[in-house]
């Protein structure tokens, strides 16, 4: 009964040791995307480390449990799992990692639940803000709305019907095609669904804040759906347009002034020397490397059945 204990060791050992060994890399900056994979698989592992050991141990407990989990696995499998010298600290680590796991799906609801309230809200008020104009039909085509502001913004709003939504102080800044880069970088988001990451990241981090790997997970999620969105824009319209469309809509906010921990000087910085990218060969053999370390907690829960039946 040896397995849900390493299960929960390595899960311990991932969600120290990977942040670590991220954090001491040089190529997640130069390579956004790949990044926020190899931090999915690397979160993904964890996760399936608590959910592998929670079966083994619910079935080393009860036999019902056993019964469904092993009911089509022949008795020489079910031997090799030793689930009947299973001590007391089985069911415990069972309904523990159960409760965790609830507790996670609640944080996880109630964090969509409330994009879903700052989306209706803020919906509400561009209806106040900008409303349509007597004898105007509603148009769900309509991809940009224009806001009379003196604060140089623009956001993208998600939704049934998306759109970006600039101020007129944006408009008046950004010159040439900077409002494309914006419209591109906001849309990179959408379309690569960067808000299911933050939601996930954010449900992480506020249901266990002790767990450091979460917090790490949290913040980079923030960071690199940047890096990433400003690449989407820069292969588009260029990395010095980009990078003045940033500075223009950032000016007034005090982010360029020293000290300060915003993003935006960085990623300015970042879009006007870029950094060489890795080869497709190394980008390749990231990604095949991140998506193994999902896969280490199943050849742990398998391998004792797998023994058995060869």
């Amino acid at each position: 009964m040896m397995v849900p204990a390493a299960l929960l060791l390595l899960g311990a050992l991932t969600a120290v040791a990977a942040p670590r060994v991220i954090a001491r890399a040089d190529w997640p900056d130069r390579e956004p995307v790949v990044a926020l994979w190899v931090w999915q698989c690397v979160v993904a592992a964890v996760l399936l480390c608590c959910a592998l050991s929670m079966t083994l141990s619910a079935a080393a407990a009860w036999q019902a449990v056993r019964g469904q989990v092993f009911a089509p696995a022949p008795p020489t499998v079910v031997e090799a799992y030793a689930l009947g010298v299973a001590g007391p600290w089985a069911a415990a680590t069972a309904v523990a990692l159960a409760c965790g796991g609830v507790w996670t799906a609640v944080m996880l609801v109630r964090e969509v639940a409330r994009a879903r309230a700052r989306r209706h809200r803020r919906r509400a008020e561009l209806l106040v803000r900008a409303p349509l104009l007597p004898g105007e039909e509603p148009r769900p085509d309509r991809r940009l709305v224009v806001l009379e502001s003196e604060r140089a913004d623009a956001w993208w709003l998600s939704g049934a019907a998306p759109r970006l939504v600039v101020t007129t102080a944006a408009l008046r800044r950004l010159k040439g095609r900077q409002l494309d880069a914006v419209l591109a970088h906001e849309q990179g988001h959408a379309r690569a669904r960067h808000d299911w990451l933050l939601h996930c990241s954010a449900a992480l981090a506020a249901g266990f804040p002790q767990v450091p790997v979460f917090a790490a997970f949290r913040d980079e999620m923030h960071r690199l759906v940047e890096l990433s969105a400003d690449d989407m824009a820069s292969r588009r319209f260029g990395r010095l347009t980009t990078a003045l469309a940033l500075v223009e809509l950032n000016e007034d906010r005090g982010v360029f002034g020293p000290p300060t921990r915003a993003q935006v000087p960085q990623r300015v910085t970042r879009l006007l020397t870029p950094p060489d990218r890795l080869s497709p060969a190394r980008r390749l053999r990231l990604t095949a490397a991140a998506a193994l370390v999902p896969v280490v907690p199943l050849l742990v829960a398998f391998v004792p059945g797998l023994r058995a039946l060869g």
